[in-house]
């Protein structure tokens, strides 16, 4: 375990004090660690990758991921509740979409994070 030696006494206790002051709040910690477990699932991922390609319908999007409507219906409604997705109805049929650039600027980033050799 990595730790401070024992006469260490920190760094400059104004810089400390200054981060301290600017973290993150409580609810904006919680918030984005929802995103990053919405992102640590396969299928989550998959959807989200498929729907930056373009704006998709659920039974596209069962074809697409070789899954049961209901399975992706579900994954679909958890991406919405994180504001990751959004949907569109035209008629009976409804149409899904990433629901801003940043959701993508962070999937790409991560993807090329990944790919980086």
């Amino acid at each position: 375990m990595d730790k401070c030696e024992t006469h260490c006494e920190g760094t400059i206790a104004e810089n400390i004090s200054e981060i301290r002051n600017q973290m993150i709040s409580e609810d904006k910690a919680v918030e984005m660690a929802d995103i990053f477990k919405a992102l640590g699932d396969p299928t989550r991922v998959k959807l989200i990758h498929a729907l930056i390609q373009r704006e998709l319908c659920v039974h596209d999007l069962t074809v697409i991921l070789d899954m049961g409507q209901s399975a992706v219906s579900h994954q679909l409604r958890y991406l919405r509740n994180l504001r990751i997705v959004k949907r569109r109805k035209e008629g009976k049929t409804v149409f899904y979409s990433i629901d801003d650039h940043h959701v993508e600027e962070i999937f790409m980033q991560t993807l090329q994070h990944i790919k980086h050799e």
